[in-house]
């Protein structure tokens, strides 16, 4: 094999594990930049050696697979991803390009924000919303309905109904949504995400609706796809279109008749994106004209008429003076960079999360270090890596403590090696504040008056030692606390007092049980509602659950069993804790038919019902309704293009009912 096809196939390589990262995982390893530099290289030995031309080459389609485990869409069209540029030149050589193409005649371009988001599809039949659709693959994507549906800036209908209707755009998430989200996932115990674009991607990918609605995503519409019954001539007018029928259209968008305005606009973004409330990597030239359009056509991968124009990440350079450990409500040590401050993206980064062991082994980032940092569409600073070429030889490899710097408990690795973890449990100070404000933060029990700077206090004068011990303060130790008084001391004991109803969901989501946030406490309580049967559970009943597996399932039966766990739990019952779920109307009180035991799952587009509605009353009807088809599924309803969990029913068995036979059931059982 010759130099030249080895370096091919190397490329090829490269660039299929970076779109798995990127359009499967969310969890991109490079930068927009250096992808393309890869990309780039591969196209130039292509043309150079057309002898190693193959059509599964990355540089003749758009990347990613449709996750497994969704249904698959075919677009209509394909979602061809856009060429990017990087300077001013770049955008005057697109510029002529399309100039000659089109033999000289007048441009307008229209230019846009590149919204750092996940690119989508929502078709609309008869002016009724069917089916929403990641890009995946750019010929296929995800069917992603059930989460859009909850977005308030996605219309459910159209206000006229033309027969076929796809509007394109992007899913996002708010600078201040994102730090929310983070804030709530700090005090479940969980990691942090890292930018909005990534949690936004992963959010899509829940089975679970509601839990999608909590991460508050929004969307963008920033083009037509394929239209019957709809007449636009231009972008403009389509972009029109979008916002007369409801869609939420960005407000900054400009046209211009000359590339050296376009660029001028660009460039104008650059500094200007840093006020805006969403994050922004680029700007996107659109030819208005759709025959010109038209005349300019597509490449295998991307169309003509248009370019996207990238940002330059914005990068800093400085010196990791130190690192602190953190120490989480499950005794997880997160190391954190203090770092010398930097100038980035308009704020002053002085730390960074430096995330675990792997990442400071895998990275090889010392104390002392020079280190570049990023902060581009990243609410939480990045140390992308560190200089070795710059070590003068004083640079020390962070070890970490082998006590707890909080209570001075042994500290031990994970079996997989990724986390440190302080053994101290109900000793360790730094674990019982972490506890407690996830207990009371506002998803969980809301108890108003218990922020930060009281539950520190509480903790360092002993009056607090555990999550039942805030139920025992009396007013006066309260009003005792520094800047409490009488007043902020009755709230907050008013707070605590009501948060005793909050009922079992909301208990299990404070409790701080390893692998268990809002959706799965929410889980728990509807399925076995009250802590008694869910105490008596087994793993194996446990892992029965739709959205719950293995891993969760031991680790819920493991702390329900922890002599400390179960203490806490006869406390709070005694204190008059609420630890029961308000059970759903039962079937006879619902006027229906009892499909108590059974569980469903509904694919495909209904005629009558939108699925949250079929899946609405299955619950009312004492049944359950899961989102994947399994063994345990007791029946499929099917509506049109049911796709893959149609197919996975037959293989195993699963009775298949339309929409007409599931309704003579409930009527016959009823």
């Amino acid at each position: 094999m010759s130099a030249v096809q080895k370096r091919i196939d190397a490329l090829r390589a490269q660039i299929e594990h970076h779109n798995q990262l990127y359009y499967e995982q969310a969890t991109p390893a490079i930068s927009d930049r250096e992808f393309d530099r890869l990309l780039e290289e591969l196209k130039r030995l292509e043309v150079e050696h057309p002898e190693f031309a193959s059509p599964d080459s990355p540089t003749q389609r758009v990347g990613g697979k449709p996750i497994e485990g969704f249904t698959s869409v075919t677009h209509r069209e394909p979602m061809l991803s856009i060429d990017n540029s990087y300077s001013a030149d770049d955008l005057r050589e697109f510029d002529t390009r399309v100039r000659k193409l089109l033999g000289g005649e007048a441009v307008t371009y229209v230019v846009e924000l590149k919204i750092d988001g996940v690119a989508m599809s929502l078709t609309y039949e008869n002016g009724v919303f069917t089916v929403g659709a990641t890009r995946g693959d750019g010929e296929q994507g995800d069917d992603v309905t059930h989460n859009l549906r909850t977005f308030p800036d996605v219309p459910l209908r159209l206000p006229e109904a033309p027969a076929h209707f796809e509007a394109r755009g992007e899913v996002y998430m708010t600078r201040a949504d994102f730090a929310q989200n983070n804030r709530e996932r700090i005090a479940q115990g969980q990691e942090p995400a890292a930018n909005p674009r990534n949690f936004a991607a992963g959010s899509l990918k829940l089975l679970d609706p509601k839990a999608c609605r909590r991460r508050r995503l929004r969307f963008f519409s920033y083009a037509l796809g394929p239209c019957e019954g709809v007449e636009v001539k231009t972008h403009l007018e389509a972009l029109d279109l979008l916002r007369r029928y409801g869609f939420s259209v960005n407000p900054h968008i400009a046209s211009f008749d000359t590339i050296d305005a376009v660029i001028e606009y660009c460039t104008g973004w650059a500094t200007k994106r840093h006020d805006l409330p969403y994050e922004t990597d680029g700007m996107v030239i659109k030819v208005n004209d759709f025959a010109q359009r038209k005349k300019l056509g597509t490449t295998a991968k991307s169309p003509r008429w248009v370019i996207a124009y990238k940002f330059a990440a914005e990068q800093g350079i400085t010196k990791l003076i130190s690192i602190d450990i953190q120490v989480g409500k499950l005794g997880t040590l997160t190391p954190v960079a203090n770092l010398e401050p930097v100038k980035l993206a308009g704020t002053t980064v002085k730390r960074a999360s430096l995330h675990n062991a792997d990442f400071l082994e895998t990275k090889d980032i010392r104390v002392g270090d020079t280190v570049v940092v990023e902060k581009a569409g990243e609410i939480i600073p990045y140390v992308i890596r560190s200089e070795p070429e710059a070590r003068t030889g004083s640079e020390k490899a962070f070890r970490f403590p082998t006590t707890c710097p909080s209570c001075g408990s042994p500290v031990e690795r994970d079996k997989n090696g990724t986390f440190y973890r302080c053994t101290g449990g109900r000793k360790c100070t730094a674990q019982i504040k972490e506890v407690l404000r996830a207990y009371a933060r506002r998803s969980a029990m809301d108890i108003e008056g218990l922020g930060e700077k009281v539950i520190e206090q509480l903790v360092d004068e002993g009056l607090v030692n555990s999550i039942p011990d805030l139920y025992r303060l009396t007013l006066d130790q309260v009003a005792g606390l520094e800047r409490m008084g009488k007043k902020s001391a009755r709230n907050l004991l008013d707070g605590l007092e009501a948060s005793k109803t909050r009922g079992l969901a909301r208990l299990l989501a404070g409790l701080a049980i390893q692998h268990v946030g809002d959706s799965v406490a929410d889980l728990l309580a509807n399925e076995f509602g009250s802590i008694d049967a869910l105490m008596e559970a087994s793993p194996e009943r446990l892992n029965q659950i739709n959205g719950i597996g293995p891993i969760m399932a031991d680790a819920i039966h493991a702390y329900f069993h922890e002599d400390h766990s179960q203490g806490i739990i006869e406390d709070l019952r005694a204190l008059g804790l609420k630890l029961t779920q308000d059970k759903r109307p039962s079937p006879a009180q619902a006027g229906g038919a009892d499909l108590a035991g059974k569980t469903f799952v509904v694919t495909g587009t209904l005629a009558k019902y939108q699925r949250e509605e079929i899946e609405a009353l299955i619950r009312q009807l004492g049944g359950k309704a899961s989102g994947s088809v399994s063994k345990n599924t007791s029946y499929l309803i099917a509506g049109e293009k049911a796709g893959s969990k149609l197919d996975k029913a037959k293989q195993l068995g699963v009775p298949v009912l339309t929409e007409e036979e599931f309704e003579t059931m409930i009527q016959t059982q009823g």
